[in-house]
This record gives C-alpha cells, structure tokens and sequence, in this order.
C-alpha cells in the first residue's frame, strides 16, 4: 500500500556562496527519489540563474559559469514544481542547516506565502548522523570512501544532481544496519520472523574454556612489557587482593 512507502528525497544545492543572508543565491538544485530504500529512477535538478555575478574560486568548485547560468531561470520560476516534488516526503541532506538555510531563503524571496522547508517535509541531516556514528561530523567524500560507494559517480565537479545520487548511496550504506536489525519484539514468547528469537531458558550451559598454561605464560609476558614501559597493568593489580583472599 502507498500510505506505508517510505518516500526519501536525497537533496544538494549548489550555490553562489557561504550565506544567504550576505545575498548569495541558489544556482543549482538536484534531488534524487528513494521508495522503501531503493532509488526509483526519478529525479528533480533544475539551473537557476542567480542574477549576480559569481566568483572564480566558487565557480572553479561546481564549474557552473555566468554564462551558462544566464539563460537559466529564475527561482520564483521553478519553485512551485521544487516544491511538489519534495512535499510530503522525507528529505535527506548532508549538512542539511546549509542546504534548507538556503531554500528557506529563497522561499521568503519569492513573497508569495511559499511555506518553508520544515512546513513541506522532514529532514534527516547525513552530518548530525556520521557523528552519532563516528564520534565527529564527517565530510560526504569521506563517506563515501568509507563505505566504498566513492567510484559510483564520477565527481570532477562537485554538482548538485551527482552529490545528490552520491548521498544516496552513502545513505544506503549508513543505514543498512538500521534496516536489516529489526527489534520488534512479536508475542513475548519465542519471537517469529519479525521479532526477537528467545532462547530456551532450560538450554545447556555453554561450556566456559580456560586459559591454559602456555597462554598464561604469554600474558603475564606481555604485562610485563606494559610494565616496563611505565604503566602498572591493572589486570596484575587488581588480581593481587584475589590471590590474598583466596590464600586466606
């Protein structure tokens, strides 16, 4: 049934600048559809002309030119079919406070009541995730490295469409885990298909395999180069007071 699809949006903007509150604009969006974590085939990327001039340093990371975004149209031209295509659906952005700081911007532009991002969709934010992950943000060229997805789309440039498609497949990977470990826990018995397996409280205990003499020997080998590096092993500390109350 529709109503329990999953419908993701993977989202990039690319843009003239840093801040739109400094005036930068929007000059490239792209989007990519995802349907119960499978891309669907559909996409949304437009041009936007952003009626200022860009500098070199910007236009050499996307490699979009004045020039080729002259004849592009203008926000207020696109944004009713942006809007619709992402409406209802969960979106999902890489550092998403730049991306929907940027469409929220452009939204109030248009001064025609648009509502704004959080008003059209949810956002997942891919960066707030790898820290929760990783213990730090990470950037999406590392993601993408670290899950192996980095040959996937060629990224000469760095546009909205291609990150986009990248993201997907970052996301995918980030969250196979997620999908695959399902902790419904069914009737409170013995579990079934979709839930927690119980064990057999009555099962054999597992057996318990000691350490033997050789592997003893290795161990306190190897805490007495620990020791002789200036830490005092802990594991031969604390097993001090054992032997005292085992010998009392």
């Amino acid at each position: 049934m529709q109503s329990t699809q999953e419908r993701l949006i993977i989202l990039d903007t690319e843009t003239t600048g840093i801040d739109p509150k400094a005036g930068h604009r929007i000059v490239e969006i792209g989007c990519v559809e995802m349907v119960n974590r499978k891309l669907t085939g559909r996409s949304y990327h437009v041009y936007i002309n952003p009626q200022m001039e860009m500098e070199q340093e910007v236009i050499d990371v996307h490699g979009l030119t004045n020039d080729f975004l002259a004849d592009k149209p203008l926000f207020h031209q696109v944004a009713n079919e942006f809007i619709e295509f992402i409406r209802g659906a969960e979106l999902v952005i890489h550092n998403a406070k730049f991306d929907v700081g940027f469409m929220d911007h452009e939204f109030a532009m248009v001064n025609r009541g648009l509502p704004m991002t959080a008003d059209i969709c949810s956002i997942t934010d891919t960066l707030a995730v790898s820290r929760d992950e990783f213990g730090s943000p990470k950037t999406l060229d590392y993601l993408a490295k670290f899950y192996r997805v980095d040959k996937l789309v060629d990224r000469t440039y760095h546009g909205a469409l291609i990150d986009a498609q990248l993201l997907a497949f970052v996301y995918i990977e980030m969250t196979r885990r997620q999908n695959t470990l399902n902790l419904q826990h069914g009737d409170g018995n013995d579990g079934d298909s979709l839930g927690i397996r119980r064990l057999d409280a009555n099962r054999a205990a597992l057996p318990v395999v000691m350490a033997g003499t050789e592997e003893l020997q290795a161990h306190e080998e190897r805490l007495d180069i620990v020791e002789q590096k200036g830490s005092a092993p802990i594991w031969r500390a604390s097993a001090e007071p054992i032997e005292a109350e085992k010998a009392q």
